[in-house]
């Protein structure tokens, strides 16, 4: 059961969400705009968020944007806009996916049952240590979803976290960009390839300050890990 916050200003579309998750066995939260779901977030952890764009007060790009300032808590639009636009800025500003509206519900709680499984940790004995990858001063602590530059802890959302994961497993092979969506949102995915473009993007700024870029651009076909790295 997850812990789960509702961010629309339509109160049908709560009700309809919230039936939807509950059902599924979730506890659900409500808030009508960004604000209060600001002050909400600031006062109580979430195991995911599901928000609107189009609000009052605040709008869902600007709450997203606050809260990847403080936060890696999942984040899966709602929008009545079908816009590729809106997709990738909502995708560049940190969300993990995106449903336009009209949905369906059961679409609605496979994506956030997809979005939790991906963020909960790997169930080990004590006394095994953690799995990890490592590639010069590059390492991801798989068990606690880290991810470490010479030491230093650089903080990832769950879908960068996915994407660096997946080149760092196999260094110096080259993944189109419709694999790597199907690696890290899974195959089927109504997310567009364009996507990792945009996560890329964000991963690179991460790691500007310690003056590492450890994804290259394979051009004409998509991305693989930096074998110079570091």
């Amino acid at each position: 059961m997850a812990q789960i916050l509702i961010v629309d200003d339509d109160s049908h579309i709560r009700e309809v969400v919230r039936f939807a998750l509950t059902r599924a066995g979730h506890t659900v939260h409500e808030a009508a705009d960004g604000q209060q779901a600001l002050a909400l977030c600031a006062a109580q952890v979430f195991d995911a968020v599901v928000l609107d764009i189009v609000m009052p007060e605040e709008d869902g790009l600007e709450v997203c944007r606050k809260l990847r300032a403080r936060s890696t808590v999942p984040i899966l639009f709602l929008s009545s806009r079908d816009d590729e636009l809106d997709r990738i800025l909502g995708l560049e500003l940190g969300a993990d996916d995106y449903l336009t509206k009209p949905f369906s519900p059961r679409e609605l709680v496979a994506r956030v049952k997809a979005i939790l499984r991906r963020v909960q940790m790997d169930e080990a004995p004590a006394t095994r240590p953690p799995e990890q990858l490592q590639h010069g001063p590059l390492r991801l602590d798989l068990g606690q979803h880290r991810c470490y530059c010479n030491d230093t802890e650089v903080v990832l959302t769950l879908m960068e976290f996915n994407l660096v994961a997946t080149l760092l497993q196999a260094p110096g092979r080259a993944f189109a960009r419709d694999a790597l969506v199907d690696r890290v949102w899974g195959a089927g995915h109504a997310i567009t390839d364009r996507a990792i473009d945009t996560h890329v993007k964000r991963i690179r700024k991460k790691f500007e300050p310690f003056g590492l870029d450890p994804v290259e651009t394979v051009y004409g076909l998509g991305y693989r890990l930096r074998l110079e790295v570091g």
